[in-house]
């Protein structure tokens, strides 16, 4: 690695812990200096003044909020206690916070649910990719025919549609009339199998590709169908190149924004799918928020909105660090061309092998109404710069 690839990396590591810091600051004083008392809950009833003002204590409220921002500072990197004397509640480090009401550190309940949702998660994404990529390509190639009307009335129907909407229909049809699919439950995969795991997470995955799947096709599609309308395109199909071969590069200039959209996704549903994991009844991150949401149950809600937040950080920060990889043209500086219309546009480097194999192959092509090549220049070197 380069010494300017190696400082990029850093940088964007450094921007990255920023937000991060933001995030935290931002997410502690919204919850934690607010008008609700989490002693309250911890108080019970009945509560006179003085229990309330042992439990502040107890909880670490009566703090100024400088110091207690601190605490909670100090409680990710090296844990913390809570209570004092005989009375003492540890919490060990990464400390998110504890519930008094669930009597469980927020790490320890967030890493007990993180596997149900990453397996919706994870599965979702690779779906909605595979399937989104795929019907945006076809889209581009058969442009204005019956297949692309098809995938776009599609898209805009599944973007518009609301989760639960989807969701609860995909669950009536296949598992409540038809009795195809589980209607739900979580499946471990270590105790079940693969085979019932899966089976309970189609309909989950299902909807939630329907959902955001959209999105790809549209991109996949707007993006390919100016691709191949590019100088570079028209050269390759001069030189014979096939349109499979052809439609695999116009591809390949996609893969940073979908590798981008695919990191952003992942994140997201990876600090959980709320409204999904009610629905088919999973016990993922969207349900514990949902839950602690209702009973006003602060470090969890705290811990959950933190822990979304550093998977989105980290997803795109990885993207961002595999630009070069994926994208050599932003680590080489060149691979830049101009449209007509003057705008610059990025596109991918064929093969030399390949264009001298299929230009050997392929018979010369003349255009009788271009100038002779000794008194002008042609328009398509005029074009690039």
């Amino acid at each position: 690695m380069s010494a300017a690839l190696t400082r990029s990396a850093l940088l964007r590591a450094g921007r990255s812990l920023a937000v991060l810091l933001v995030v935290l600051a931002l997410t502690f004083g919204i919850f934690y200096l607010t008008p609700t008392d989490p002693a309250l809950a911890l108080c019970g009833k009945p509560c006179d003044p003085a229990d309330l003002e042992a439990a502040r204590a107890f909880m670490g409220f009566d703090a100024p909020w400088y110091v207690q921002f601190w605490t909670f500072l100090t409680g990710i990197v090296a844990g913390r206690q809570y209570g004092s004397g005989s009375v003492v509640v540890d919490c060990a480090a990464p400390c998110l916070g504890y519930s008094f009401q669930l009597h469980a550190p927020a790490t320890s309940l967030i890493a007990e649910r993180f596997g149900v949702t990453a397996s919706i998660a994870v599965g979702a994404v690779v779906l909605q990719t595979v399937v989104g990529v795929a019907a945006g390509a076809l889209a581009a190639r058969r442009r204005g025919g019956i297949l692309d009307r098809l995938v776009t009335a599609v898209s805009v129907i599944s973007a518009s549609a609301p989760a639960f909407v989807v969701g609860l229909l995909a669950l009536v049809v296949f598992a409540l009339r038809n009795d195809w699919l589980p209607s739900g439950g979580y499946e471990s995969l270590v105790e079940a199998g693969v085979g019932p795991w899966a089976l309970h997470l189609i309909l989950p995955w299902a909807t939630l590709a329907f959902i955001n799947g959209a999105i790809y096709a549209r991109l996949v599609r707007s993006s390919m169908i100016e691709q191949l309308g590019l100088d570079y395109v028209r050269t390759a199909r001069a030189a014979g190149l096939a349109e499979r071969t052809i439609d695999g590069y116009a591809l390949r200039s996609l893969a940073l924004p979908i590798a981008t959209l695919v990191a952003l996704d992942t994140g997201v549903l990876l600090g959980g799918t709320v409204i999904t994991e009610r629905i088919f009844g999973f016990s993922g991150l969207g349900s514990l928020l949902l839950d602690a949401t209702s009973t006003a149950d602060l470090p969890i809600i705290v811990g959950t909105t933190l822990v979304g937040a550093l998977l989105i950080v980290l997803a795109n920060l990885v993207v961002d660090l595999l630009r070069p990889v994926l994208d050599p043209r932003l680590a080489a500086g060149a691979g830049r061309s101009r449209r007509a219309d003057g705008a610059s546009v990025d596109v991918p480097a064929l093969p030399a092998d390949a264009l001298t194999a299929s230009t050997a192959s392929a018979p010369a092509v003349s255009d009788p109404t271009a100038p002779p090549a000794s008194t002008a220049p042609s328009s398509r070197q005029e074009n690039r710069s």
